[in-house]
């Protein structure tokens, strides 16, 4: 059966211990970790290990790393570069995620200038992570929260650009649903090239919430003999997809959310 976890962020600043508790009692297998620098991170591994939890990757900070501005984006870089100390010290060897600054929708003066800045980027990110033993997975966002890299065929063709070997794509199942005509056929298309892989509902809500065809893609990712984690990543009913607080008892809401989802793939036989 496929490992299943979430991604922290989604309960605010709720203790980690809680949230691994809640993360336990909805039958998951591990977690995707915010990339808070301020949390001590023997501790954060060690919540999650004694909650018998695997940390499977990394999700950044907001951090821009195609600003044209050669500060703002030293200061990403610099984030970046901490983080991998950071995640070392975690205990878990988790992979590393990255992405451009989400909400930043448009280029603050040119497109393929900054395309050639994120590149750059990335691949200094790649090189950081490879002298620490780690793996990167570039995520693909989509055109309403990034205006860099929204298909798994633009994420291929930012691997071949920067040439790094420890680098891999990252799909969400959300954000196909936006951008991607056949979600599954670019699973496919992905092929080994995809190293770890979100879901959430079309409606970004659990498994089953919405429309979208978890089978087709979960076949797809049989078909490349992908063998990473499902990272859930839904967001309790609301406005505001930027802020997770959607009220009073969301966090209970996205626990229900997760255990819905365990169950989901499970009754898919996956």
């Amino acid at each position: 059966m496929r490992d299943t976890g979430c991604c922290t962020w989604i309960f605010g600043n709720e203790d980690l211990t809680a949230i691994a508790a809640r993360v336990s009692r909805a039958g998951m297998d591990g977690v995707e970790l915010h990339g808070d620098l301020s949390l001590d991170p023997a501790e954060a591994g060690r919540i999650f290990r004694d909650a018998g939890l695997r940390i499977f990757s990394i999700t950044p900070g907001d951090a821009d790393i195609s600003h044209p501005d050669e500060a703002i984006r030293a200061e990403a870089l610099d984030y970046y570069r901490k983080l991998m100390d950071w995640a070392v010290a975690l205990g878990h060897q988790p992979r590393i995620s990255c992405h451009g600054l989400v909400q930043r929708i448009r280029p603050v003066a040119d497109q393929a200038a900054e395309d050639a800045l994120l590149d750059d980027s990335v691949r200094k990110i790649c090189g950081w992570a490879a002298d620490a033993g780690l793996p990167v997975v570039f995520e693909i966002l989509n055109r309403y929260e990034s205006h860099q890299v929204r298909t798994v065929a633009e994420g291929l063709a930012l691997l071949d650009r920067v040439g790094a070997d420890n680098l891999t794509l990252l799909p969400d199942a959300y954000h196909m649903n936006i951008e991607e005509a056949d979600p599954a056929a670019a699973l496919r298309a992905g092929g080994d090239r995809i190293g770890l892989y979100h879901a959430a509902d079309s409606n970004r809500g659990g498994l089953g919430d919405g429309h979208t065809d978890f089978a087709a893609q979960f076949a797809a990712l049989d078909a490349i003999g992908y063998a990473g984690p499902v990272i859930i990543e839904p967001a309790a009913p609301g406005p505001d997809p930027f802020n997770t607080d959607k009220g009073e008892g969301f966090r209970d809401t996205l626990e229900d959310m997760l255990a819905r989802s365990v169950r989901a793939i499970r009754a898919m036989g996956s």
